[in-house]
């Protein structure tokens, strides 16, 4: 699972086997620092982006969670 530090956040993003369809799904989570330093707060917990659309492969579930988190770490920090 690919993970970027982005300022201060930590974001995961991933693309999932989805059982029954041969497909693959774009899920994000974030996470920012807590007031303990062995310890992230999940800002946005995991969650399937996108989920009207299933992709071919992991990698291209994967550049679309990329993309989708790209967006949602601009509403969190607006």
């Amino acid at each position: 699972m690919p993970v970027k530090n982005v300022d201060s956040f930590v974001v995961e993003f991933m693309g999932e086997f989805l059982d029954g369809s041969g497909q693959w799904g774009a899920f994000v989570s974030i996470s920012a620092p807590s007031h303990n330093p062995m310890h992230m707060n999940v800002v946005y917990a995991k969650h399937r982006v996108a989920p009207e659309t299933t992709f071919p492969d992991q990698q291209a579930a994967e550049a679309e969670a990329e993309r989708a988190a790209d967006g949602i770490l601009d509403a969190l920090k607006g």
